[in-house]
């Protein structure tokens, strides 16, 4: 089959897959008490491994539209006291149930906005975390920054707090576009914030790049793949835009200016051709670094791990997620806080449940999820067939996919082609039995 009817043929709403099952088929069954239970036991299996650390730091000045994560927009810099001490009261939660200051292995400020916060105050919260928690000896710190407002100051706190990878938003250098997304950033400031980065010693940046948005030329984004990549980045994420105004409404103002699943494609494999004629490799979906990068490394030996953090070089027993909306996984169970920030912070003071969703994992279902994150990870997958047994859809499913030339597979193992590397997402929701029985409510975006 010619890859333009390729693409319209699997251009179809699928999960990004950083858990399984995904969120909107979680069962809400698992208590505050078994939540806490749950943690204790995942950090002691894994201790040696350490703690994941989510931090959802959810304020910005400002609404970007095509945005999907979830945000607090206000210019009101006050806020930034109270959602402080609600963080580092949750994490004393968490040290309570553990027992014992917990290691931390990884520690991530995403957003939001976390630039939004003022040094100082950054340096409160990350030092408060590690008054109650120790280091890991391979301790890794990043955080996210918005061009436009990390500065030296920033940049230096942090670095001296022990993060040493950053990532910032860039999504597109056209002005068209940044218009069009309300996040006008000139490439000065970024250049700026990047050099800055590297004197002081940071030894990974990260640019996050979108393809797919409004008024988007395949002209356009050679001029940010051009202009990006002369800063000599680490890693890039380069991820598909996301369409789903049903539950972003800010994203119906330029729905006449997107590009069709054609054009798409075209900037897809433009920036794909683009990374490896300047030595990125691609790693998995959405994902591409030097061959220096140590998630090169962990794909190379087949260590690669994904969460709801994205790809990571270090697989961890307990991802703790701490913030208004965060998301924890301890193995056995999911959990979501409380999305909306008055209501998070106000549970935390009352000492009330931030319980907003959760999932208690079956044995099938941990099966389905080695499955899905191997072929994520590695492009490829191994089962038992008394751990996993396909079922005569997903069978003609696969075939169908074989005939297209996307993958292989048999009774106990998949293995994607170059080819099917982009329609990861479409072989992963093969594995996904409720994706399978019933997507039509589902607000997922388009896979490609």
């Amino acid at each position: 089959m010619e890859t333009l009817d390729l693409v319209k043929k699997y251009n179809v709403a699928a999960p990004r897959y950083t858990s399984y099952p995904t969120v909107p088929f979680w069962k809400n069954d698992v208590t505050d008490k078994r939540w806490f239970q749950i943690v204790k036991r995942a950090y002691f299996e894994s201790a040696s491994e350490g703690i994941s650390l989510y931090i959802h730091l959810p304020f910005c000045e400002s609404l970007c539209t095509y945005c999907g994560c979830s945000k607090h927009i206000t210019a009101n810099h006050s806020v930034e006291h109270n959602y402080i001490e609600a963080l580092l009261d949750e994490w004393h939660q968490y040290v309570s149930a553990i027992g014992e200051k917990p290691i931390l292995r990884e520690l991530h400020l995403g957003g939001g906005t976390p630039t939004f916060f003022q040094p100082k105050a950054l340096e409160r919260l990350v030092n408060g975390l590690f008054a109650y928690a120790r280091k890991h000896e391979d301790f890794e710190a990043s955080f996210e920054g918005h061009p436009n407002n990390t500065t030296g100051d920033h940049l230096l706190t942090l670095f001296h707090l022990g993060f040493s990878r950053v990532s910032f938003g860039v999504q597109d250098l056209d002005l068209e576009v940044q218009k069009a997304i309300h996040r006008i950033q000139p490439f000065e400031n970024l250049e700026i914030a990047v050099k800055q980065a590297r004197r002081i010693g940071y030894r990974s940046i990260n640019f996050d790049l979108v393809y797919g948005l409004p008024h988007q030329t395949v002209q356009s984004l050679k001029m940010t793949l051009e202009k990006s990549l002369r800063l000599s980045l680490d890693r890039i994420a380069f991820y598909s835009y996301a369409h789903v105004p049903s539950m972003f409404p800010s994203q119906k103002v330029y729905e006449q200016f997107l590009p069709d699943e054609y054009l798409k494609k075209e900037l897809y494999d433009t920036a794909c051709a683009y990374f490896a004629q300047k030595g990125y490799k691609d790693i998995g979906m959405d994902h591409f670094t030097k061959d220096t990068d140590t998630l090169y490394e962990a794909y190379q030996k087949g260590k690669l791990h994904r969460n709801f953090m994205g790809y990571t070089a270090h697989k961890s027993g307990l991802l703790i997620g701490l913030g208004a909306s965060s998301i924890s996984d301890a193995g056995y169970a999911y959990r979501q806080n409380e999305k909306k920030v008055k209501a998070y912070e106000q549970k935390i003071k009352e000492r009330e449940s931030l319980h907003l969703r959760s999932h208690m994992v079956t044995t099938e279902e941990a099966a389905t999820r080695a499955i899905i994150l191997q072929i994520a990870c590695n492009g490829q997958a191994q089962w038992t067939e008394d751990s996993y047994v396909l079922s005569p859809e997903q069978m003609n499913t696969l075939d169908e996919m074989q005939k297209d030339g996307l993958l292989t597979y048999n009774l106990s193992s998949v293995s994607l082609s170059q080819r099917g590397r982009q329609f990861t997402r479409n072989i992963c929701a093969v594995f996904d039995k409720y994706l399978m029985a019933k997507s039509e409510n589902m607000h997922f975006s388009k896979a490609i």
